[in-house]
């Protein structure tokens, strides 16, 4: 959050500073899962976007969500799902495949086009694992880091030191917006 607000201006300002912690209170209490503490500490300083801009500061193009977007969007994923919440097609350990959305997956972040950045809370030794859903294809991709830690140490050395993230370069636009280059 730092490294934004002075070296792309533009898009840290689009972030809130930190999530109301009742908002943390209502998602945990829908989803009947404890939200893991580096999320809640994560949340605790990005409080997700201020407007309906986007704030890609997740390569490669993801905007991160407050808790109560993330409970709207797992709202929406039920609402999509409906056939088969109860009995997802998935195998059952956190990081491994699916066919379909798991109520235990916690998003956090979008794209824009239909897919999100997810926690993964299934039970497993990659419990809290970042994985990528895929709406088109209906499939995860991932895991992608395996927790929210992990992530974003890797982005915050990426930003510190310019350096890549997978295939994604950091750099800042002439408005000041953090911009992730495919290499």
């Amino acid at each position: 959050m730092r490294w934004l607000s002075v070296h792309a201006p533009t898009t840290g300002a689009a972030l809130r500073t930190m999530a109301l912690p009742e908002d943390v209170l209502d998602l945990e209490h829908e989803l009947g899962v404890q939200i893991p503490d580096e999320l809640f500490t994560w949340w605790s300083v990005c409080g997700g976007v201020s407007t309906a801009e986007f704030a890609e500061v997740i390569p490669p193009f993801y905007t991160p969500y407050g808790p109560r977007e993330a409970l709207e969007a797992w709202r929406k994923h039920r609402k999509l799902w409906l056939d088969t919440w109860e009995r997802p097609d998935c195998d059952v350990e956190a990081g491994s495949a699916a066919r379909s959305y798991h109520p235990a997956w916690v998003p956090f972040a979008f794209d824009g086009l239909g897919d999100d950045l997810v926690i993964d809370l299934r039970p497993g030794p990659l419990r809290g694992c970042v994985l990528e859903w895929d709406h088109e294809v209906c499939q995860l991709n991932g895991p992608e880091w395996t927790s929210v830690d992990a992530m974003l140490a890797e982005v915050a050395t990426a930003l510190e030191h310019g350096s890549p993230v997978g295939h994604c370069q950091p750099a800042v636009t002439t408005d000041g917006r953090l911009d992730w280059r495919i290499r």
